[in-house]
């Protein structure tokens, strides 16, 4: 079989792409499942893989928020002991960090940026909680929020 002929009696020389096109298809819709789907970045500071601890600078002693779920009463949070409503946590934790670093005393927006804050919450407490009081924190302007752990014991 030589070849097609066309209605005028000559042979066609033009290739046939339609299988080229089909697999070129494939080929597409194959690269396009496999590529990684982009993700959004969080920024995450993690500590050295051995720690270790060092005291807090002379004239500054962490401000501690304890979330805590208390029968009967829902959800208590607590700024270095004192009850506080949520709504009030940002106000109760900047006059707490004021006492609590006399180095930063004399400059507000170094107390907020350099501040340690930290939010403890018990094994009991919805992550969500935890969550809303970190963001209201950082809605407040403080910029060294952080989680307090304790490593689980295992029994």
């Amino acid at each position: 079989m030589a070849g097609k002929t066309s209605s005028s009696g000559g042979t066609i020389s033009e290739p046939n792409v339609i299988p080229f096109i089909d697999i070129l298809l494939v080929l597409l819709i194959i690269f396009m499942v496999t590529a990684p789907i982009p993700t959004v970045d969080v920024r995450v500071d993690l500590p050295p893989p051995n720690p270790i601890q060092s005291p807090p600078p002379p004239g500054q002693k962490p401000t501690i928020v304890w979330l805590r779920e208390q029968p009967g009463q829902g959800l208590v949070v607590y700024v270095d002991a004192e009850p506080v409503a949520m709504s009030q946590l940002g106000d109760k934790v900047l006059d707490h960090a004021f006492f609590n670093n006399e180095a930063l005393r004399d400059d507000l927006a170094s107390l907020y940026t350099e501040a340690r804050i930290t939010v403890k919450a018990d094994q009991t407490t919805a992550y969500g909680n935890v969550i809303d009081a970190m963001s209201r924190l950082q809605e407040a302007g403080f910029l060294k929020v952080g989680i307090f752990s304790e490593r689980a014991i295992e029994g």
